[in-house]
């Protein structure tokens, strides 16, 4: 299995640190957070590891090398001046990920997801990791009982965690996810959710309610909440 960390993004909301700095090499607890995931990675027996880049791209391979340091091989999958969005991002690095499922990290979370557990049955093209929405929130979608996600039914209103197992057949067809008008530029720039909640309603993603650690590190507060429990 390949993963692919996503790592292209601004960074916005922790402006003034990523004037300088991609976010996923902000450190906490030490360490910075993309490490965290190439370590849990190669504990997890998966070694072959896409990086998407965009901005201040060139600080990841000054950062990282090749992976070998961390057990693992880095392949940097560079996106342009301007990030591709988490859509479009997957689907410019899809020649290096392959046909078979593979795992999705966003690149500024934290978490203690086991990725061994992670598994796609036979006709998903999705399982996505799900966790409690944070203060303010109201949720991504909802799980059910049985496992099934979908945009809104019966379950518990849930937030996607920014793991998840898919499968490169999620993106045979993806512009039907879309209106023409939505889809610009080459390659092309999209979203990642609209691309999930359109296989929902077919009935082909999974999910799971994570309940140990995570955090969303995308904001000052709480990268700096997460730095001071990890140095504890």
């Amino acid at each position: 299995m390949k993963a692919i960390i996503l790592a292209a993004g601004r960074g916005q909301r922790l402006r003034p640190l990523t004037d300088t700095c991609p976010k996923p090499l902000l450190s906490a607890g030490g360490k910075p957070l993309i490490v965290y995931h190439l370590e849990a990675l190669a504990r997890a027996g998966v070694t072959d590891i896409v990086v998407n880049t965009a901005w201040l791209a060139e600080r990841f391979p000054a950062a990282l090398g090749d992976g070998s340091r961390f057990g693992v091989s880095i392949t940097y999958s560079f996106e342009g001046g301007s990030a591709l969005e988490t859509g479009g991002g997957l689907l410019n690095a899809l020649p290096l990920l392959g046909e078979a499922p593979f795992l999705v990290i966003n690149g500024d979370i934290h978490a203690d997801v086991d990725f061994t557990e992670l598994a796609l049955p036979p006709g998903d093209l999705a399982h996505l990791v799900m966790v409690p929405p944070p203060a303010g929130s109201s949720g991504d979608f909802t799980l059910d009982t049985g496992g099934r996600l979908s945009p809104d039914g019966n379950g518990a209103r849930l937030t996607y965690s920014g793991i998840a197992l898919i499968h490169s057949d999620l993106f045979s067809d993806w512009r039907a996810a879309f209106a023409p008008d939505d889809i610009q530029g080459s390659p092309p720039a999209f979203r990642l959710a609209p691309l999930l909640r359109h296989a929902m309603r077919q009935g082909r993603i999974g999910g799971h309610h994570h309940r140990g650690h995570w955090t969303d590190a995308g904001t000052l507060d709480s990268l700096q909440t997460l730095d001071a429990a990890l140095a504890r």
